[in-house]
């Protein structure tokens, strides 16, 4: 298992060796770009808006369930709802969500493309496959992920507003209150920083899955299975490590 574990880690080295090169067509490139943005960034904007809405509205109520002593201040569930969604809810949980989206379909993708022989057409076109393919999936996600980030963040807050505002648990004032006391700035910037990492966690590694599929199209439902396995726990290895960095 050790020497498959490094065999594949060389493979992916080398393949993104391939990956990052000048693009052969820079106007194909742009217009891979823009399709891209919008197919695995613009269409995740509904997922991101209700699953943060309600995350945000549960957290909400949890907080002002659990937050019973008189000597914590009423404000405190608008403070924890925030530091949740912030530091760990907006970036890493929904970019485990977004890993079984965008992963899957990247990987379906691509090794649909490859087990019906299309990027063997394309190497015999003399082209860089997998920097035609690869790179503006990974370029767009990078680019758009930090407007997911920021609308998960603006949306969940949102959710536990609505609680405030259509139910007697908290008042809206207390809730405003908690989510402007004692807030860090730099918070907000090392989820964004996080999130553009599992954003290249999540495209690189379902790309090199989809890649290198042999067989027809159930290994194609193995690799992006894969895919979205093996993206989910580099994810949450690397926010142990981001973690340890950008907040000690």
């Amino acid at each position: 298992m050790i020497v498959n574990s490094i065999k594949s880690f060389g493979q992916y080295c080398l393949f993104m060796t391939q990956v990052f090169r000048i693009p052969d067509k820079w106007r194909e490139f742009f217009k891979s770009l823009v399709f891209e943005i919008y197919k695995l960034g613009v269409d995740s904007i509904p997922l991101v808006i209700i699953i943060s809405l309600f995350i945000g509205a549960v957290i909400c109520i949890q907080m002002t369930i659990n937050i019973t002593s008189p000597m914590i201040p009423a404000y405190s569930t608008g403070m924890a709802t925030r530091e949740i969604l912030v530091l760990e809810f907006s970036s890493t949980m929904m970019c485990l969500i977004l890993a079984g989206k965008v992963g899957s379909n990247i990987a379906s993708e691509i090794g649909t493309m490859r087990v019906t022989e299309q990027i063997d057409a394309l190497e015999i076109m003399g082209l860089n496959s997998a920097n035609f393919i690869v790179l503006p999936k990974i370029i767009g996600f990078l680019i758009f992920v930090p407007v997911l980030c920021v609308l998960s963040m603006f949306m969940g807050l949102v959710g536990g507003w609505f609680i405030a505002r259509f139910t007697d648990m908290l008042s809206v004032e207390n809730y405003v209150y908690g989510i402007q006391s004692f807030f860090i700035p730099w918070n907000v910037y090392y989820s964004i920083i996080k999130t553009v990492v599992f954003a290249y966690i999540i495209t690189s590694v379902a790309a090199f899955f989809g890649y290198y599929v042999k067989g027809g199209a159930l290994e194609v439902g193995k690799a992006s299975t894969n895919a979205v396995v093996s993206s989910s726990i580099l994810i949450l290895l690397a926010d142990v490590i981001l973690t340890k960095l950008l907040l000690q």
